[in-house]
This record gives structure tokens, sequence and C-alpha cells, in this order.
């Protein structure tokens, strides 16, 4: 028998940003493993714990089932280009919070699970994601729920409406709610020589 969903409360490192994921549980998300080397520079970029060779662990799901509680002021955003994913963290402590997409209307969001009270209430990991491949391209694992839930959730929001439910963007101006910060390509070239 699957978990049944619970709202599961999260806050960033020091406590100032908290908030819930409504009814969350394996069938409302999917949780991905990531080993993409951006997700480890944006840690690093955030001042927060290199994750070296484990992967970043991200509960994929739909921006309106995220809700802040406390310390909304203190969310800002930065992204890796122009048009690449925005990265939201807290700007009290640095902790990255959540990936989403450029696009509201493209209702996608993924936490970052270490900040979730009750890890056991999104299941085990379903998606590996650019998995290293000593002499090859990065492979991927469980990709096909990934991409049908993500497909089937923003179909579900566009034709609900409730894709304007989220915490990230305005919904009249579809901008998002903080100042979008580009990381500087120097900067993140910087960071990305120094990994080991």
């Amino acid at each position: 028998m699957g978990k049944a969903p619970r709202d599961v409360s999260f806050s960033c490192g020091c406590g100032t940003v908290q908030g819930i994921v409504r009814g969350a549980s394996p069938s409302t998300g999917t949780h991905v493993a990531c080993y993409c080397t951006d997700c480890r520079v944006a840690e690093l970029y955030a001042d927060q714990p290199d994750p070296l060779s484990k992967p970043v662990h991200l509960f994929q799901t739909s921006p309106d089932r995220i809700v802040f509680t406390q310390g909304a002021d203190r969310i800002a955003v930065f992204s890796f280009g122009p048009r690449n994913i925005l990265r939201w963290h807290a700007s009290c402590c640095g902790s990255v919070l959540a990936n989403t997409l450029r696009n509201p209307k493209i209702a996608f969001a993924s936490i970052r699970t270490p900040l979730l009270s009750d890890q056991d209430a999104i299941g085990k990991v379903v998606t590996k994601a650019f998995m290293p491949n000593p002499g090859g391209k990065p492979k991927h694992k469980g990709m096909t729920p990934f991409v049908w839930r993500m497909f089937s959730q923003t179909v579900a929001s566009r034709l609900s409406g409730h894709w304007r439910n989220t915490p990230f963007f305005n919904p009249e101006t579809l901008e998002p709610v903080a100042p979008v910060t580009v990381v500087d390509p120097d900067r993140r070239r910087e960071i990305m020589a120094s990994l080991r």
C-alpha cells in the first residue's frame, strides 16, 4: 500500500524561512537524485557544503503544493544563465530551497528533500539523473515516471488554473517574486574549476 499524502513542514538551515509541502507523498511527486554539475555548483555558489560525489536530492511536485509560512521576504533567486532554470534560496543562510522553470505556466517545482521534516513521506528515490559514466555521457534511470508526472501535473494545473497558485511568481505579471540574479559565467567557471 502506498503512503497516504500528508502535509510536511520544511525550513532553511537557520529556520528563518519555513513552509509546508501540502499532500506530500510518492503519488504527488517524484523523489529525484540529481548528479548534474549545475546542482552541485548551485550548492557551492550559495555557500553550502559540497555534495562531492553524492547526488542532490529533490522532490519534484507542483508549485501549488508549496506554501511559505514564514520568511517569504528572505527568498532570493539565481540562475546560471538568462534562460536557465531558477534556483531559489534563503538569503539569510544560503540554503538552496527549490528549482523552478522560468515559465510559471509550466507548473513544476523541485524542493530540496533535506529541508523536509519528514523525508519518509516522499518515499524512495524513483529517478536518478546525470549519473556519472566514466568514458561516456551521463546516464539516467527512471526518467519515464519523472517526465510523465511532470507532464500530467503541468496539464492538470493549466486546465484547473492551479498554476497561478505558486509562491514563486506573481500570478498577474508572471514575474518572479524576487529579482533574478544571473550568475556571472566567470564565477560559475571558477566554481567548476574547484570541483574535485
